[in-house]
């Protein structure tokens, strides 16, 4: 690039050309841009799509331009391919466009601005002007046709342009990774065996079945007397207490009877006590009169 031919005593064009020679001394595998040969304000570039995203191995061409107060005036940027990102040949706002001229740092270059768009890529636009909301799988399939060609656009001088940044980002830029299909969710596969477990084992018996009472055989060889011995006995040493309803007994007390007053089951409990208690005294009066040998009178006038 011929330097005669710009007026050296611009600040803005001497430090767009010292820009331009760090551009081409230090390149990057990231991105590449180039000013117009009849406009050094015009700058055509190209992004590679930051790795670990959906725009990885793509390629995004775009146009810069500088104002002529550049550097101290933000640039403008315009994207030409298709990105699902940003709109195409429209100005995008950004923090380091002229959307935002407070943000602005004239320490800032074009290399700056470039590194700021490829971390902007997959951030998430807000609504921002310019910004499109497609999904992963439409930007990776953007990401893919983005290498086909170059973006066509303005005259003959920009295409050529542009067709150079391409096939430099193409010899730079790694192949675009294939999305691998995600595995089966776990959890569904340990359902399904746990289901399958489950119609194959058989179900268990339960241990708790009911079973028949059995007679005990030391209790139905005593005879009439005996059994009332001992009854006479566990009487004596156990304290009395009131005789322990059967289940259906329980089932009518929690009943409510609407017929029977309440003062007459006080009578009827009254009266079994009464019976219980003299049924009681004549055992033990029995049992006393055969211990000191009256027992068979006793059982002779019963």
């Amino acid at each position: 690039m011929a330097e005669d031919k710009y007026n050296l005593k611009n600040p803005a064009v001497k430090r767009i050309l010292q820009e331009v020679k760090e551009m081409q001394s230090n390149p990057s595998d990231d991105f590449m841009s180039l000013p117009l040969e009849e406009n050094i304000f015009e700058w055509q570039f190209a992004i590679r799509g930051p790795r670990d995203s959906e725009f990885e191995g793509g390629i995004y061409h775009g146009r810069i331009q500088l104002p002529a107060e550049y550097p101290f005036k933000p640039p403008s940027f315009m994207l030409l391919t298709p990105n699902g990102r940003f709109e195409t040949q429209t100005k995008i706002c950004l923090s380091i466009s002229n959307h935002h001229p407070e943000h602005w740092q004239p320490s800032w270059s074009v290399r700056t601005a470039l590194v700021a768009l490829i971390a902007f890529m997959p951030t998430n636009p807000n609504g921002a002007l310019g910004s499109l909301e497609h999904t992963k799988e439409e930007r990776r399939v953007l990401a893919i046709k983005s290498r086909d060609v170059a973006p066509k656009y303005g005259t003959p001088e920009r295409q050529k342009l542009i067709d150079e940044i391409h096939e430099y980002m193409l010899s730079k830029a790694p192949p675009v990774p294939q999305a691998t299909p995600s595995p089966a969710p776990k959890e569904q596969n340990s359902n399904r065996e746990d289901e399958a477990q489950v119609q194959e084992s058989p179900e268990n018996p339960t241990d708790e079945a009911a079973e028949e009472t059995l007679p005990n055989p030391s209790v139905a060889d005593t005879t009439t007397e005996e059994r009332r011995e001992l009854a006479l006995d566990a009487a004596v040493q156990a304290p009395i207490e009131p005789p322990a309803l059967r289940p259906n007994e329980h089932r009518i007390m929690r009943t409510p009877q609407h017929t029977i007053p309440r003062q007459a089951d006080d009578r009827l409990f009254t009266w079994a006590a009464v019976v219980l208690t003299i049924a009681i005294l004549a055992l033990l009066l029995k049992k006393f009169m055969k211990a000191n040998g009256h027992g068979a009178v006793f059982m002779d006038e019963s």
